[in-house]
């Protein structure tokens, strides 16, 4: 029978719900600079309604923002669809590997799938034990921190400077999920040496930020591949 919270092991200290939002709310200031870059970039598109409740409905960075470019460019129904469903094919796979971990109903199974973002997954996937308790709370930081920017870019940020910012966080909030998801200590220590290279060459080689997280990857990945 399907129980209503996680079944941590019985040596698993359970996680407190103040301990996963400490956790998840430098992801969330991220995502709130992207949320704001959303809002300033949709509202003379889609105006303050439609902007807002976009955020508010579909809560998908990657989606809306790819919803915006192809409605300003005049795209129909169908090319919309389609790329929904193109983008956000990932999250079966995310949900297979939660799936065995997330020990609730099924009403609270989808409820929770609301809150599945590429962050929350991150924390949730690490939490073993305490999946569905981080998922949830990790998700409602991202949600409320995705409308909190929505707002802030509605009311008129600039958007060179939150521009400037969300490149230099971007590849360095995903290499520190990957910190967050290390097995070992050694896994986690290549996610911070990623982390600061990748600083490192936006900082000096501003011409290669945009491959270096890939570049960086690759270098960190292959020693000791074989283990």
């Amino acid at each position: 029978m399907d129980s209503d919270v996680d079944a941590p092991p019985s040596s698993a200290t359970p996680l407190k719900p103040l301990g996963i939002v400490a956790s998840a709310v430098p992801i969330g200031i991220a995502i709130a600079v992207f949320g704001a870059i959303y809002g300033a970039a949709a509202g003379p598109v889609l105006g303050v309604p439609g902007t807002l409740a976009s955020s508010l409905l579909i809560f998908s960075g990657s989606l809306q923002f790819a919803t915006l470019g192809l409605a300003a460019g005049g795209a129909g129904a169908i090319a919309i669809l389609l790329t929904a469903l193109a983008l956000n094919m990932r999250h079966l796979v995310l949900a297979a590997l939660l799936r065995s971990q997330v020990r609730v109903g099924t009403l609270r199974r989808a409820g929770l799938a609301w809150f599945l973002t590429d962050e929350s997954f991150g924390l949730a996937y690490a939490a073993r034990g305490h999946v569905a308790r981080t998922l949830l709370f990790a998700g409602l930081v991202c949600y409320v921190s995705w409308q909190i920017g929505t707002v802030i870019g509605l009311l008129g940020t600039t958007l060179a400077p939150l521009a400037g910012v969300a490149e230099a966080m971007f590849p360095v909030l995903f290499i520190g999920l990957a910190a967050v998801t290390a097995r070992s200590l050694g896994l986690a220590v290549r996610a911070g040496v990623a982390g600061l290279l990748v600083l490192a060459i936006a900082a000096l080689l501003p011409e290669l930020q945009t491959v270096a997280p890939v570049l960086v990857a690759v270098a960190v990945a292959l020693p000791g591949r074989g283990r």
